[in-house]
């Protein structure tokens, strides 16, 4: 049972489920309809398996990181050893690659590429200044893109995409300032460790500011309706708080910033809804 548990963790079920739902929600705004529910129900599937899978592989590359940064994940404690998890990300990747394998060309081969990128993060990445948090925030913007393909309709997905893709941005180099002694006594490169803490916060503070001022946008562009700008907007000043409160704790920053970030995305939604009630 300890074990199961301890697999159940190295997923990181609350990500992997969240990623799923971010692709159900680019499919919703980029079309409304239910028609293709069976094929955005496959995406959505393929989505928390290849993230799960992912979180798990990271785990595997991170054990030694993990060690000295997180020594409760699984692997470290003991809960879970090394060949189990590698055996179980290849399961999960497995399942990922036959739920993608109904969805069309386009969606198709984003996951190929996201799973490609996903297996090639921590051991090739990682560690490289700016690389590896660019890498996550593209991934975490593609699943806009990746619901967008799946209903072939992406267009309306490209700015909530990059939206999306710039915050991630910003909280991964605040993640890696509170990693920063781990990493630096792991030898990684990460930007903190690189150009110093402060001026990565910076960075990350700049990224934010530069979305929260992009914001309107969906709106301006008549891709969601005035509600959107209604959920947005505490969404962003919450955002640019986290970024702010980095400074002092990088930690707590980051709980804010998800926080800032699940409203933004559900901003998406409540500005889509609106514009399909209103037609």
């Amino acid at each position: 049972m300890q074990r199961a548990r301890g697999f159940v963790e190295l997923t990181r079920p609350g990500n992997a489920v969240a990623s799923g739902a971010l692709t159900a929600i680019g499919a919703f705004v980029a079309s409304a309809s239910t028609d293709q529910l069976p094929v955005v129900t496959a995406a959505v599937a393929a989505t928390v398996f290849a993230v799960a899978g992912g979180n798990t592989i990271n785990d595997y590359f991170d054990r030694d990181i993990d060690r000295i940064n997180d020594p409760d994940r699984p692997i470290p404690s003991g809960r879970v050893s090394a060949r189990g998890a590698l055996a179980g990300s290849v399961v999960l990747f497995a399942l990922a690659t036959v739920c993608a394998l109904f969805l069309p060309t386009l969606a198709l081969a984003i996951a190929a590429v996201n799973l490609l990128l996903l297996i090639a993060y921590t051991e090739f990445f990682k560690g490289t200044p700016g690389a590896g948090n660019a890498l996550v925030a593209y991934l975490g913007g593609s699943t806009f893109l990746f619901g967008g393909a799946t209903v072939e309709h992406v267009p309306p997905t490209v700015v909530l995409a990059l939206l999306a893709a710039v915050s991630t941005l910003a909280r991964e180099i605040i993640k890696d300032v509170e990693d920063v002694e781990g990493d630096r006594e792991e030898g990684l490169r990460t930007l903190p460790v690189v150009i110093g803490e402060r001026r990565a916060l910076l960075v990350a503070l700049a990224l934010l500011v530069v979305a929260a001022v992009a914001s309107p946008l969906p709106y301006l562009l008549d891709m969601l309706g005035v509600a959107y700008l209604v959920v947005v907007a505490p969404a962003v000043a919450l955002m640019l708080y986290a970024g702010y409160e980095g400074f002092g704790d990088p930690a707590v920053a980051q709980g804010h910033l998800k926080y800032g970030m699940f409203l933004a995305i559900l901003s998406f939604v409540v500005g889509r809804a609106t514009l399909v009630v209103s037609v």
